[in-house]
Parts: structure tokens; C-alpha cells; sequence
């Protein structure tokens, strides 16, 4: 197996098996205007639904236990697989990242199955960094990948023994389906009382601009995860004044965190308890720094060193020319940077009815509780780029069991 290409080569070329369409506005396919079709269904064993981090585990788990790419024909022997994707090209929703994120300040980024990702230059933008190294995972394993495909809606065939997928490439029929489709497409603000008359700019971290945007300005950042953090580094030096907030305080954890910022294995695997113990539950996933913390490693310290991560409560209310606190303390803005998060990428699943009273979908380690023919991947304890890793390889053993009977 040859090794993934040096990250010098990064931006140099699109990623391996790149087709980019004409330019619609310069948005991700996933933020147009699209229409699904009915057509007569594709027949697939398993069909997969994003090809992010989990997408691609799951591709090659499958492949490893000798399912076949669907090619559209009968003549095939095996079992087939196919994997959606409603981006142009490989890297999932990192080629969307904010331009200023290098690879040196993002989360510990986990090896693809059998392909070491290798030396990682820190200075490394990660939107080209990522899409060239997934790409270059899907070249190597020839993985059958059809893209852009948009998922409008998955429902129950008419005899209610598979499942049917429809797209805006038509409709598939599937067995098995795995949904790996992130959060990158449901960014969430939490409403505050007086948010629509503010005059300065709002954006959240999936829109984050150049920083030169926000040039002279004074910048509100709210958030308690690693993205504010990176956004407040971007913005030293360029705005004005920054005041970071947090609905808590923030917890650094170095003493559960590797030199790299990667969770120890131990304490990593006491968060995937915990998370599993919530989506078992039928509770709706909390967002990753609430189990984890924040970790101490190069970046956050130097972000101590510069005196940038002294923290402020949330304020109560936006008024127009900024926050304030308990009707008292004012502090004025120029943009507010939400660095909220995200929530799951589930919309298509809704005609299955599968939410609980508890805000989230009940949980068999990665199966549906009340749908063995479904399997989530990158929500609850797969939700990171190591988890990702152990949620394929168990998703497809069942998936395997399953169809075998």
C-alpha cells in the first residue's frame, strides 16, 4: 500500500478524483437551490451518505469484508456498496473550514484505515490539507464514490423490508443505509433577546470570513470550544478589541490530553462512555468540548501566553451597537462570532420518525434501536475522527451479520 503523499504537495492540485462543476455562485452543493426525482430505484445492498472521516471508514470496512461497488448491473456477484456525497470533491466539510485554520490548531486528526496520514506541516492550511489526503484514501481503495449527490429523503419502501433513498440522482433502494453526514450543514445560534437589531456583522464559525474582514472592529467571540479559540487567534493583532464569552466557564484538561492535544486513550475512552450513555438513552448528544474539555498543548498556550483567553460571562441581551450583561455592564461591538456549534445533519431521515421525547434518536451502539437497517456514524460517540474508526469496523460487522441471515 503506497503512503500518502507529503503534505508539501498540498494545494498544488485538486484532490485525486476531483470533478468540479461550472460555478454556481461559488456555494457548496449543499447550500443550492436542488430538486430530487423519483426515477426507477438503484438497487444496493448498503448505501452510505456523506464520505467525511466516517464515510470513508465505513467505505473501507465494506470493501475489506469483499463488498463490491455498485456499477449499476446485475452482473455483478457480491454484495454492493455505494457512497453518497453532496460535495464537489473529496474532504467532506473541511474544504468548507474558515481559510485562516491550519493544521497545527485543529483537533487531533485521526488516520484514515491503513493510510497513514504522515508528517503534517503545521502551517498546512486544513480545507486543502484534509481534501488532498481523503482523496487521496479514495484513490487508493477505488472506492465508489458518486458525487454531487443531495439526500432529500430516506422512507420505508411499499413492502417494508428495505429502504428507499431519494436524491437529485434518483432514488436508490437499500438494504442497509449509513448515514455519515456530520453537522457541518446545521450550524446553530442560540437566540438572544434583541439579536435582530444589532448593526454590526454576525457570522458563525461555518461562515467565519477573512480575518482582514473584521480589520479595526471590535469583535464579540461566543463559544467554549476549540473554534473560538481559533478565531480569537486569527483576530489578535487584527481587531480592535476581542471579548471572548462563554455560557460556563471553560475547563482546560491537561491532564487528560497528549502532548498533541489528542485525548489520552483513557480519558478518551471514559468521554465515549459517557456520550454513548446519553444516545442510548434516547438524549440528544451534547456538543464534544462539554465532555472533553479544552486541551493544554502548543496552541493553547500560546494563546495563554498572549493574555487572549480571559473569559467573560454570557452576556443577557444584544442591543444595537452591542452586549450587555444584567441590564448593567455594556460593552460595545462591532460582530459577534458565534462559535456555537452544530447539530446533526438529520433532516432527511425525518419521514422515519425516529426522535424521542428526549430530543434524540434511541441508540444501539451504532444501530437504530427501532431500525436494524439503519446505522449512524458521526453522531454520539462516533462523532470524532477517532471514533469514527471503531464505529465503521463495528457497523460493519453487524451490517455483515445482518444480511447474512
Amino acid at each position: 500500500m503506497r503512503k500518502h503523499a507529503s503534505s508539501s504537495s498540498v494545494g498544488e492540485r485538486l484532490p485525486a478524483g476531483a470533478w468540479v462543476p461550472a460555478e454556481r455562485d461559488g456555494l457548496p452543493v449543499w447550500k443550492l437551490p436542488h430538486t430530487s426525482f423519483p426515477s426507477q430505484p438503484h438497487r444496493v445492498d448498503v448505501v452510505v451518505i456523506g464520505a467525511g472521516q466516517a464515510g470513508l471508514a465505513m467505505a473501507y470496512e465494506l470493501r475489506k469484508r469483499g463488498f463490491v461497488g455498485y456499477v449499476g448491473s446485475e452482473e455483478v456477484r457480491g454484495r454492493s456498496y455505494l457512497v453518497l456525497d453532496a460535495e464537489n470533491r473529496p474532504g467532506g466539510a473541511w474544504q468548507h473550514r474558515w481559510p485562516s485554520l491550519s493544521m497545527g490548531s485543529v483537533n487531533h486528526i485521526a488516520d484514515l484505515p491503513h493510510f497513514p496520514a504522515g508528517e503534517i506541516d503545521p502551517s498546512a492550511r486544513a480545507s486543502d490539507w484534509v481534501g488532498t489526503y481523503f482523496g487521496d484514501f479514495e484513490d487508493a481503495f477505488d472506492l465508489p464514490i458518486l458525487r454531487p449527490v443531495m439526500v432529500t429523503r430516506v422512507f420505508e419502501n411499499d413492502d417494508e423490508s428495505s429502504l428507499n433513498i431519494q436524491t437529485t440522482a434518483g432514488t436508490f433502494n437499500a438494504d442497509v443505509i449509513v448515514n455519515a453526514t456530520g453537522t457541518w450543514t446545521r450550524p446553530f445560534i442560540p437566540h438572544y433577546p434583541g439579536s435582530e437589531s444589532f448593526r454590526g456583522m454576525q457570522f458563525h464559525s461555518q461562515s467565519f470570513p477573512a480575518p482582514r474582514v473584521l480589520e479595526g472592529k471590535r469583535v464579540v467571540v461566543v463559544g467554549g470550544g476549540i473554534s473560538a479559540l481559533n478565531h480569537i487567534d486569527d483576530l489578535d493583532q487584527v481587531a480592535k478589541k476581542i471579548r471572548w464569552v462563554t455560557r460556563t466557564p471553560p475547563r482546560w484538561k491537561s491532564q487528560i490530553t497528549e502532548e498533541s492535544g489528542a485525548l489520552t486513550p483513557e480519558a478518551g475512552r471514559g468521554v465515549e462512555e459517557r456520550v454513548r450513555a446519553r444516545v442510548e438513552a434516547g438524549l440528544r448528544p451534547l456538543p464534544v468540548v462539554a465532555e472533553t474539555g479544552l486541551p493544554m498543548n502548543d496552541f493553547t498556550r500560546s494563546l495563554h501566553e498572549r493574555g487572549l483567553t480571559k473569559r467573560w460571562p454570557m452576556f443577557s441581551r444584544i442591543e444595537a451597537d452591542g452586549v450587555r450583561w444584567d441590564d448593567t455592564a455594556f460593552w460595545q461591538a462591532d460582530a459577534i462570532v458565534w462559535a456555537t456549534g452544530f447539530r446533526p445533519e438529520l433532516r432527511h431521515l425525518a419521514p422515519l420518525g425516529l426522535r424521542t421525547s428526549g430530543g434524540g434518536i434511541l441508540m444501539d451502539g451504532t444501530r437504530v434501536a427501532a431500525d436494524q437497517r439503519l446505522h449512524l456514524l458521526g453522531y454520539g460517540p462516533s462523532a470524532s475522527t477517532v471514533g469514527a474508526r471503531w464505529a465503521s469496523r463495528k457497523a460493519a460487522a453487524d451490517i455483515t451479520a445482518y444480511l447474512g441471515s
